[in-house]
């Protein structure tokens, strides 16, 4: 296959690029490095099955020659980034899921979104299936993110239904893995960098809010599934072991050999309390369920930044 992926350049992006070029695709990157980094894909330099551009993906997209998908991996996806980019978050998602469906549709190509677990919002419903239609304040802090994916994946059924398109949207849980970036307000990198460095481990509130952690392979495995062998209903693609963000704090601590403090700070507005996948749909349509336990996961992690940080 021939595919296309805008934000090729960021965590998740690079790392579904990798497994489509092992799998012997040709892949297209997209991406403007607005949060991505020209690092995380260096290595496919010289790869004659890969190609990259730099675009904006809320500006319209030519890509030349037959695409057989569309995956719509970009925009700002950590805490951080879109609440330093509110405006180009939701533009990406509105804008830039209405112009990557039209390429999709242009071209006859399948389209994946990339959504994610925040449109269920503070979940009043624990855990969280698919079928729960959310809890989301739009005009909150974290609104521009929630409803920018809420209304992507609207865009995307719509497309489905009014047109005809073969689509998929993956509604992605906390995920972690080499080619994060330090500090970019997620918790498992914050945690990593701040142990590293011997500084004190910042845990917002009392720490007893929950997530679900799954390690990047799994995340990717559980993508291409979704992609070859799925149907447009969204899936939940997490992991459904629940820890809470102190226990997250403690194991960083152990693993990484540091002295670092656990401290506490203010709960920003709107955090969700609990978040925990119902995973049942990806387990019966596409067979899968994470594997690499958390540790295992954060010890492959924390080498990466450790040699980042040599």
């Amino acid at each position: 296959m021939r595919l296309l992926i805008t934000g090729a350049a960021g965590f998740l992006g690079s790392h579904l690029a990798d497994r489509f070029l092992a799998d012997g695709h040709e892949v297209v990157g997209m991406d403007n490095f607005a949060t991505g980094s020209p690092d995380n894909i260096a290595h496919l330099t010289g790869n004659p099955r890969w190609s990259f551009f730099e675009h904006n993906v809320t500006n319209f997209i030519y890509v030349a020659g037959p695409l057989d998908g569309v995956l719509h991996f970009a925009s700002p996806a950590s805490p951080r980034d879109y609440l330093e980019l509110p405006i180009q978050t939701l533009k990406v998602g509105s804008l830039g899921t209405h112009k990557a469906l039209g390429l999709a549709k242009a071209k006859g190509a399948r389209f994946l979104l990339a959504s994610t677990s925040e449109v269920y919002g503070d979940p009043l419903v624990h855990p969280q299936p698919e079928s729960y239609w959310g809890n989301v304040n739009p005009i909150g802090p974290r609104g521009v993110y929630d409803e920018a994916k809420r209304f992507a994946e609207a865009m995307t059924m719509a497309y489905h239904r009014y047109h005809g398109a073969d689509t998929r949207i993956v509604r992605i849980f906390n995920t972690y893995g080499p080619r994060m970036r330090e500090r970019d307000g997620r918790v498992v990198s914050n945690f990593i960098v701040q142990a590293l460095k011997g500084e004190p481990l910042t845990v917002y509130g009392d720490g007893s809010q929950t997530r679900s952690f799954t390690y990047v392979d799994d995340l990717i495995e559980g993508i291409v599934r979704l992609f070859e062998r799925g149907t447009a209903d969204p899936t939940n693609v997490g992991n459904p072991n629940e820890f809470t963000v102190r226990q997250l704090a403690e194991v960083v601590v152990r693993l990484t050999g540091s002295r670092s403090k656990i401290v506490r700070e203010p709960l920003p507005e709107d955090d969700p309390k609990v978040r925990q996948p119902d995973i049942a749909r990806a387990r019966e349509r596409l067979g899968w369920e994470p594997r690499v336990e958390l540790e295992a996961g954060l010890r492959r992690t924390i080498e990466y930044f450790r040699a980042r940080q040599a």
